[in-house]
C-alpha cells in the first residue's frame, strides 16, 4: 500500500497558485511603490531636501497626507505579502518564520503612518535648521521603523536558509549579506541622512526581489 506524500508547489517547481502570486505581487510592489512616492514628493516639496532630510518627514505640512497615505498603504501591501509567503513556503526551510518577521516589517509602516515623524533640519519650510526635538509621535515613529528593518533583516537571513535549501546558492549568500548593508546604512546615517535613506530603500527593493523570485517556479537544481 502506498501513501500520497503532499509536497509543496515551492518545493517542485511548480508555480505557486494564483491566489499565492497575487498575495505576493503585493509585497512585491509595496517598495516601489513607497519609494517611488517618497522621490516625487522629496523632489517637489519645498525645503525638503534629501541629504538632510528623511522621506519620513513628508508626512508633515499641508501635504503630508500623501506620504501618511503611502505608509498606510504600503504596510498593508508588505502585510499581504507577508501572508502570501506564508502560502508560498510555509512548509518549507525557514517557513515558519518569515512570514511573521515580514509582517512585523508591515506592521511598523501602519505605525510609522500614524504617529508621524518630528520636524527639523528645514523641513517643513521655515522650520530651524538644527535637530528635531524628539517628541512623544517621534519616539514612536522611530522605535516602528527601528524594529521594523530590524525584523526585515532577521527575515532576510531565514530566507537565505530557504533559498539555500532549494538550490538557489547565488540568492542565499545575497540574503545572508543584504542585512549587513541595511544596518551599516542605518549606523552611517549619524554622518549623512542620505546613507538611512538609501539603506532603507535596498531593504525594500530586496523584498520585493525576494517576493517576485518565491512567486515563480521554484529551481530544481541549479542556483
Amino acid at each position: 500500500m502506498t501513501q500520497a506524500i503532499h509536497i509543496p508547489a515551492t518545493s517542485r517547481g511548480a508555480s505557486a497558485p494564483f491566489a499565492t502570486r497575487a498575495l505576493l505581487g503585493c509585497g512585491a510592489v509595496a517598495g516601489p511603490l513607497f519609494l517611488s512616492v517618497g522621490v516625487l514628493e522629496g523632489l517637489t516639496r519645498t525645503g525638503f531636501d534629501f541629504s538632510r532630510n528623511a522621506i519620513s518627514q513628508l508626512s508633515l505640512g499641508s501635504l503630508g497626507w500623501v506620504q501618511v497615505a503611502g505608509f498606510l498603504v504600503t504596510g498593508a501591501l508588505v502585510t499581504a505579502g507577508a501572508v502570501g509567503l506564508r502560502r508560498a513556503i510555509g512548509r518549507t526551510a525557514g517557513g515558519t518564520w518569515v512570514p511573521r518577521l515580514v509582517g512585523v516589517f508591515g506592521a511598523s509602516f501602519v505605525l510609522a503612518g500614524v504617529f508621524r515623524a518630528d520636524p527639523g533640519a528645514g523641513f517643513p519650510a521655515g522650520t530651524p535648521d538644527g535637530p528635531a526635538t524628539l517628541s512623544g509621535h517621534g519616539t514612536v515613529h522611530m522605535l516602528s521603523g527601528t524594529v521594523g528593518y530590524l525584523a526585515l533583516c532577521a527575515a532576510f537571513l531565514v530566507l537565505a536558509r530557504h533559498f539555500a535549501a532549494h538550490g538557489r546558492r547565488r540568492w542565499a549568500l545575497a540574503y545572508r549579506l543584504l542585512p549587513l548593508v541595511v544596518i551599516a546604512g542605518f549606523a552611517a546615517s549619524a554622518t549623512t541622512v542620505a546613507a538611512f535613506t538609501a539603506a532603507a530603500g535596498l531593504g525594500l527593493l530586496a523584498l520585493t526581489a525576494a517576493t517576485a523570485r518565491l512567486a515563480g517556479p521554484a529551481p530544481t537544481s541549479r542556483p
